[in-house]
């Protein structure tokens, strides 16, 4: 059991949500969803379950946390590590291997497991989370939601009691995420006792047996599954909540719509043309050094990424989907000059931009936010992605994002969501003609999503170009004009919505 009991938890120095008189029992065997808005408090409560607060994240705590009848405060987090395993929102925070058959067997020989046993629960995990093809392969070559496929395994094979996940579906395409719900479900089978903090809902509405609401630190409302499916889409709305069967209508009728379409439509683009040539990538490169900066389509057939030439029409919004592992991640970063060994040529209505012209012209906001925010303050942030600093433009932008009032706040120190808007408003500050967004909603609620959505078509209506990787289909639905289709590195179709 888990029990919770008068719990207020503060943040040490940080404007991050805390917790204001939080009383909850988790019975063995239930599972229970938390949800609310970015912000709301939802992760402090799983890292009070899994211990990281107050042995990691420091602040001032009252009230009493136990968990199997330890106390958390008293209880060491390598002594939790057994009874409670816990799948974090960026899996990458969790990794400590390079490859991923470390990283699923590092826990099982960290607490010292017979090599038989550990070789035994390897295996039996992979087979049964449908792994056995990313096993022998580099952590570094994973897509995000392949990452997040092994840090489940990894946890799943120390075999502990609770399972806390945290945005666990922010990363993964539609058919990960029904990977995941049947790891779930067979969690539940064996008895375990699961606390899952989400915003993507449709693919829980049918394994949770309660549901939590947080605003501002606290349990505001408790549903049963129940009471939960009877909500229409316009009343989880008012909560901030994405609807529940909106994803699922999008996947069945728009999505597949998407992914197979019956026919074929080609662009008819006469002016206003972004072109790319040489798209050429790959992750293990010729031994010989000489060769590494001349990949061309002789040996594409080897390669990650594979696209001799591209054409999007100028000012508009550009959806890119495709399966975890398609290469929409590597493709962004060619097209913006980060991966130095492809020789990506870019050019704009007939202007050809090379070399260092490619990070002026483009400006990414990558899948793990954390890695691009580099100042001390939301507004420092927003200012060092300007190439004339102008603080009036740079507060209008952070209002706009909802992110008012944290102006002064380290961006370190705000929830995942709010990362997220930080990093878009810098994208937004900086005035580059090509904008690409990695899972810009990867991690938001229902009305933020909204809003970057409307942020995006806004854009277009300045001369912007917006490439959106994405595996929300509601904000394709919302602000795309076309769909780019990636397979294993080469484009299957690109199609006006």
């Amino acid at each position: 059991m888990i029990e919770i009991r008068n719990v207020n938890f503060q943040y040490k120095s940080s404007a991050e949500a805390g917790l204001h008189d939080v009383s909850l029992k988790i019975n063995d065997g239930e599972t229970v969803l938390l949800c609310g808005e970015s912000g709301c408090g939802k992760t402090t409560v799983t890292r009070l379950i899994n211990g990281l607060i107050p042995h990691y994240y420091k602040g001032e705590l009252t009230g009493s946390v136990t968990v199997n009848g330890k106390d958390i405060s008293k209880t060491e987090l390598y002594e939790l590590a057994s009874v409670v395993g816990t799948v974090f929102q960026n899996p990458r925070s969790q990794f400590f291997a390079i490859d991923t058959d470390g990283e699923i067997t590092f826990g099982t020989e960290n607490i010292g497991l017979p090599p038989d046993e550990i070789i035994r629960r390897k295996n039996d995990v992979a087979e049964k989370m449908q792994l056995v093809s990313l096993l022998g392969k580099s952590l570094f070559a994973l897509s995000g939601g392949e990452k997040q496929k092994i840090a489940c395994a990894s946890v799943s094979a120390l075999l502990p009691d609770i399972m806390v996940l945290d945005e666990p579906s922010s990363n993964l395409d539609w058919k990960a995420i029904d990977e995941l719900k049947n790891v779930i479900c067979r969690w539940k089978e064996q008895g375990k006792t699961i606390v899952i903090s989400e915003h993507r809902l449709w693919y829980l509405k049918d394994l949770v047996d309660r549901i939590l609401y947080l605003q501002g630190g606290r349990i505001v409302h408790e549903w049963n599954r129940k009471e939960f499916r009877t909500f229409s889409s316009d009343m989880l709305e008012k909560y901030g909540l994405r609807p529940v069967t909106i994803e699922e209508k999008y996947i069945s009728e728009f999505g597949s719509h998407i992914f197979s379409p019956e026919k074929e439509s080609e662009l008819s683009l006469k002016e206003g043309i972004v072109s790319f040539k040489n798209l050429y990538f790959t992750y293990t490169p010729p031994k010989y050094v000489l060769l590494k900066k001349k990949l061309s389509a002789k040996h594409a057939d080897s390669y990650t990424l594979a696209i001799p030439e591209l054409n999007i029409p100028q000012g508009s919004v550009i959806g890119l989907i495709g399966k975890n592992g398609a290469g929409k991640s590597t493709f962004l970063r060619c097209i913006c000059g980060l991966e130095k060994s492809c020789p990506v040529k870019l050019t704009i209505n007939g202007e050809p931009v090379s070399g260092r012209q490619l990070l002026k012209k483009c400006y990414m906001v990558m899948q793990d936010v954390n890695h691009q925010l580099f100042t001390d303050s939301v507004e420092s942030e927003v200012l060092l992605s300007m190439q004339n600093e102008d603080k009036s433009r740079a507060d209008l932008l952070i209002a706009e994002l909802d992110l008012a009032g944290y102006e002064d706040t380290h961006p370190m120190a705000l929830s995942g969501g709010q990362k997220q808007r930080v990093a878009i408003c810098s994208a937004l500050a900086a005035d580059a003609e090509i904008l690409l967004f990695d899972e810009p909603t990867s991690g938001l609620d229902h009305k933020h999503m909204k809003t970057v959505g409307s942020l995006l078509r806004k854009l277009t209506e300045r001369g912007k170009t917006v490439i959106v990787s994405t595996h929300d289909p509601e904000l394709i639905a919302l602000c795309c004009q076309y769909i780019l289709c990636l397979e294993k590195g080469r484009i299957k179709y690109i199609r006006e919505v």
